[in-house]
């Protein structure tokens, strides 16, 4: 039952900049990875981006030196930064979290929840 609430799409110029934000929330224990990933118009969805709980970090060879991610362990929330954006950038975006939640009966068990997306255009 942990809910992802994403923030931060919509639309912009070739070059420019947008930040998204994703923040979790419910019974959670504990949040491992945190990860974003895209899905162009008629392609299949690939990851973008992910981040572990130590901070180490993992970029897809389209995006790298261009966007970034980190997170905010004290909110359950992780960002991706992008610049730099380029039309082909454009997609749905999903972050996805891992990690502990509590459960019924006061057990703790893996979860992972995926964001619904937010949708990111990039104009020529």
């Amino acid at each position: 039952q942990v809910q992802l609430v994403e923030s931060g799409g919509g639309l912009v110029q070739a070059g420019g900049s947008l930040r998204l934000s994703c923040a979790a929330s419910g019974s959670i224990f504990s949040i491992s990875t945190m990860n974003w990933s895209r899905q162009p118009p008629g392609k299949q969805r690939e990851l973008v981006a992910s981040i572990t709980s130590g901070g180490s970090t993992n970029y897809a060879d389209s995006v790298k030196g261009r966007f970034t991610i980190s997170r905010d362990n004290a909110k359950n929330t992780v960002y991706l930064q992008m610049n730099s954006l380029k039309p082909e950038d454009t997609a749905v975006y999903y972050c996805n979290v891992g990690g502990t939640q509590y459960s019924k009966g006061g057990t703790r068990q893996e979860f992972r929840s995926w964001g619904q997306g937010t949708q990111v255009t990039v104009s020529s």
